[in-house]
This record gives structure tokens, sequence and C-alpha cells, in this order.
């Protein structure tokens, strides 16, 4: 006899599933569902799949993606590399980027990313001044000086502005926004759902092993 809650999952996995097999199905075209950047980007990786997820921390629609993207990344082989990079359309919003690039730093990016959208999004709190970050991260049981002196430290700011200076030159003008093997860029709002993102990312996957990693 399956116990209720055992039903439940089972359920759940073969929505996911199903909703994964829905995407793939459908038909997918560049220029529709995904565009191909006139100049491709150098790659960190070689013989990967490499995938780069511009997000800023106070956008509402990559809080509602992450869940599914969230989903993604736990179901990927080793042959695909994954990185977030932190956008900031405005110079009040760097704050954000350094914030990022500290929780990495200290090892606590994994644990705490996730909780930082919430906090923005559900809790209504902005973390756009040094104090107010320092003071929630205090509250995640991390040491506020400590915390402060890796925030404010060269390595983090650096980062910081090189992601800018990145997602200028990979033309973001949105997050959030995929980016595969340098070139390839699609997101919510280009295909049109977060699962038909999904059905394309996986359809790019594909086609960068087909072509074995090149760009």
């Amino acid at each position: 006899m399956i116990s209720f809650s055992k039903r439940l999952f089972t359920v759940a996995i073969l929505l996911s599933l199903s909703g994964i097999a829905v995407a793939q199905g459908q038909k997918i075209e560049e220029g529709f569902d995904y565009r191909i950047l006139p100049v491709a980007q150098p790659l960190e990786t070689k013989s990967k799949v490499e995938v780069i997820e511009f997000f800023w921390y106070g956008c509402p629609h990559c809080y509602d993606f992450e869940p599914e993207l969230s989903s993604w990344i736990k179901r990927q082989p080793k042959d695909v590399s994954f990185r977030r990079v932190p956008v900031a359309f405005r110079d009040d919003f760097m704050p954000h980027s350094q914030l990022f690039y500290a929780l990495e730093s200290m090892g606590k990016g994994d644990a705490l990313n996730e909780k930082v959208m919430y906090a923005m999004h559900k809790e209504n709190k902005r973390l756009l001044t040094e104090p107010e970050i320092a003071d929630w991260v205090a509250t995640q049981g991390i040491d506020r000086n400590t915390f402060l002196a890796t925030y404010r430290s060269f390595a983090v700011v650096s980062k910081a502005r090189a992601a800018r200076q990145l997602a200028e030159a990979y033309r973001i003008d949105g997050v959030p926004t995929i980016v595969m093997q340098g070139k390839y860029v699609t997101s919510p709002s280009i295909a049109g759902t977060k699962a038909k993102a999904i059905g394309v990312m996986d359809y790019l996957e594909e086609k960068i092993r087909k072509d074995k990693y090149k760009q």
C-alpha cells in the first residue's frame, strides 16, 4: 500500500517529467525561442556545455524562475558547467552584486542565494545599503565583521565590476537571461514561458554536445 505522501511525491515527479517532455516536444526555432550573439564570448571551460544565468536578486522574474532553473541544474550531467552572474543595471544595484560575490567567497552562496531572494521578494527587504545587508547576513548566522571585510575586499568589488562588464559584453538588457556556450541566448520572456525556456535549454544542450562543444 502506497502512503498518501508517497502518492503525492510520485504525482509531483510525473508532472515535472511531463512538463519537460511537453516543452521538449514543442518546435524550437532560432530567432523565436533563442537568439545567437553576433560575436561569441570566450568560454571559461573546455569540452563542456557552458551555461550562465545573468540575474539580479531584486528581479521578480528571476525569483519566479528560480524553482524551475534549480530543478534543471540538479539534473545536469558532469559535462555541464553552470554559473550565475549578477547584473547591476544601475549603480545603486551594485551592493547586490557585491553581496553575491561576498557570499560566494565565504562558501555560503549555494545556501543563501535563494534566502536573499526570499527576503527581498517576500519580506520586503531592499538590502541596498551596507548596514542593511550586513544586518541581514548576521541573522543567517554569519559573523557581521567577517562578512563586511569580505564584502569590502578588493577581490569582491573587482568581481562585481567585472560582472557588470561581462553583462555589457553579452548585451544583456533584461534578466533572467540564460547564455549557453558563449553565444546562445534564451529566457522565459524570449521563449514565451518558463517551461519553454527549460525546453530550449535542453535543446541547446544537446545541440552543443552534437557540435562537440565548439562555438
